[in-house]
């Protein structure tokens, strides 16, 4: 007699796992974060509420996974390293961020990668709906502080005390201001449309913020 061969629960898991992300970012770029619900996740997805509240805790908690999820298979994909800002990782610096002993051209490989990031399509739209709703979400700005944010911010600290190591940076410096000078116009102008967010701007802020860092002579 032929057996039946037992379902993979793992696979099926995975399926609707993937299928719950995917249906939380198309509706989070639909409609919006605020109109989008865990039921409406379910209906898209094709699976029960109680199917996603047996992994994630609220609507805010799936979104985060799903965005995350997909940040790490869009670098993948493009061949680069699957932390958020996408840049290398080279000799003893930290997974992630290029340290080739030359400062400026280290912190635009990161920023042009971040630029390519903030004007992919495929994670504009979330990205900006997670943003935004974090400015009057306060426990959901936390977690993406938390989650994306601070993992990526503290690479640039570890560079930047490498910099102030090697005599690059001023000593006084404090490496968490001095990374703000980086990122801050960067998302200033992605987040207003101020005006188009390149790579020659992101050299520009570079070579900027690296001026006013360096030790005075």
């Amino acid at each position: 007699m032929a057996t039946t061969k037992a379902p993979d629960a793992g696979r099926r898991s995975d399926r609707s796992r993937r299928a719950i992300h995917d249906a939380a970012l198309a509706l989070v770029t639909e409609q919006g974060y605020r109109r989008t619900t865990i039921e409406g996740i379910a209906a898209r997805a094709g699976v029960g509420k109680q199917t996603i509240y047996r992994w994630w805790p609220s609507k805010a908690a799936v979104l985060m996974d799903a965005f995350l999820d997909l940040a790490g298979r869009t670098a993948e994909d493009a061949g680069g390293d699957p932390q958020p800002d996408g840049a290398a990782s080279s000799g003893g610096s930290a997974p992630g961020f290029p340290d080739t002993g030359d400062l400026a051209a280290d912190l635009k490989t990161v920023l042009r990668a971040t630029v390519d990031e903030l004007n992919n399509p495929v994670l504009e739209a979330v990205t900006r709906a997670l943003t935004a709703e974090g400015i009057v979400d306060a426990k959901l700005g936390a977690e993406f502080v938390q989650q994306l944010l601070d993992p990526q911010l503290a690479l640039y600290v570890t560079r930047l005390r490498a910099a102030q190591e090697a005599g690059h940076v001023r000593a006084e410096v404090d490496p968490r201001i001095a990374l703000e000078l980086l990122i801050g116009p960067l998302m200033h102008r992605w987040l207003l449309r101020t005006l188009p967010l390149t790579h020659a701007y992101a050299d520009e802020v570079v070579d900027c913020a690296v001026g006013g860092l360096a030790p005075h002579a």
